[in-house]
């Protein structure tokens, strides 16, 4: 018995001793290990509990764990004095990389993935981007687009004016189609003297006061080309459209033209594919814009002489592309910001 407790009164008078004069982390843990660890000191002396009598060993017991709580209330002082009295983890080295969680990124909206997929394609197609104005004035958005001013489509109710409407061409809006951006190109072509041939896509947002619904919104996006240049043909428009279809839809893309009617181009079509929008049904046809000749009032409006040149136009909304393309079947879908949605796609 005298044995066993002489052992742990030495164990810790010189564990309390070689504690004090530590005065770094390293050399903290080092203390730990060598006393208090698994393998340590205090854990070798408890092995001579064996020997001490029966009747002894509740007080070699009881001074047992004294020396082990003495020894540790020690060394949780030390700890916290050489980290600054903040109770900080020893070790700690402040200059290492902290540990982050891994969180989700973020990724591209699908309507700008989209619109970046298209432009693609037109580029593959020969199309350069070109851009303009959402703000746009009357006369940009509809007099030299030859739409005349009893023309439905410039009623107020169905535009949004910033400006009185009966100030005339000067009046601002909200632009309604990217055909802004075409005869803002030809004007600035016949302006530096380099003219045509022009060959663009304009895709941006545009701005109509339509009821939200499946298939419409008061603000959407739409993708628009322009071809001018000698000869050019309804069957060199056909022949980009299937083109542009086939490498974004697919080599089996099935499209159409259907005869319509637009102010600015002469002959005009509807423009629509084999489409389904959802994967429970069959394909149907999907309108998915307008196209056209260039009307000849257009080319002059801008001084292009409509009888050296000819082009085509066209316009289609980029929701309505995507819906194709992913099988969305409603618009306010996009613009809902669900994240379980978008992460589908």
């Amino acid at each position: 018995m005298s044995d066993f407790l002489q052992t742990l009164e030495s164990l810790e008078e010189t564990g309390l001793s070689q504690l004090g004069g530590i005065g770094d982390a390293d050399a903290l843990e080092s203390w730990r290990v060598e006393f208090l660890g698994t393998k340590g000191q205090l854990k070798a002396a408890m092995a001579g509990m064996k020997d001490v009598p029966k009747e002894d060993k509740p007080a070699a017991g009881q001074k047992a764990n004294a020396v082990k709580v003495s020894l540790e209330d020690a060394f949780k002082q030390k700890q916290s004095s050489l980290s600054g009295g903040g109770g900080g983890v020893s070790g700690l080295d402040v200059t290492e990389p902290g540990l982050i969680e891994a969180k989700a990124l973020g990724r591209q909206h699908i309507i700008t993935r989209v619109r970046d997929e298209l432009v693609e394609v037109c580029a593959r197609l020969g199309f350069d981007v070109a851009e303009g104005p959402e703000l746009e004035d009357d006369e940009h958005n509809f007099i030299k687009l030859n739409i005349p001013a009893e023309h439905p489509a410039r009623d107020p109710i169905d535009n949004f004016y910033v400006d009185d409407p009966s100030l005339g061409a000067k009046s601002r809006m909200l632009r309604s189609q990217t055909s802004t951006v075409q005869i803002r190109m030809m004007e600035k072509a016949v302006a530096e003297g380099s003219g045509p041939p022009i060959k663009i896509v304009s895709p941006g947002r545009v701005y109509r006061p339509d009821t939200v619904d499946a298939t419409h919104s008061f603000m959407f996006h739409q993708l628009e080309g322009l071809y001018i240049d000698r000869g050019v043909s309804m069957a060199d428009l056909k022949s980009t459209l299937l083109q542009f279809a086939r490498a974004y839809f697919g080599d089996d893309a099935e499209i159409r033209l259907r005869p319509s009617f637009f102010p600015f181009t002469e002959p005009s079509a509807e423009f629509d594919m084999m489409i389904s929008l959802r994967p429970d049904k069959p394909a149907s046809w999907v309108e998915l814009g307008g196209c056209g000749m260039v009307d000849p009032n257009v080319l002059s409006a801008c001084g292009i002489d409509p009888e050296v040149w000819s082009g085509f136009a066209w316009g289609f909304g980029i929701e309505r592309l995507a819906m194709g393309k992913y099988g969305i079947p409603d618009i306010r879908m996009l613009f809902e910001n669900d994240v379980r949605f978008l992460s589908q796609l």
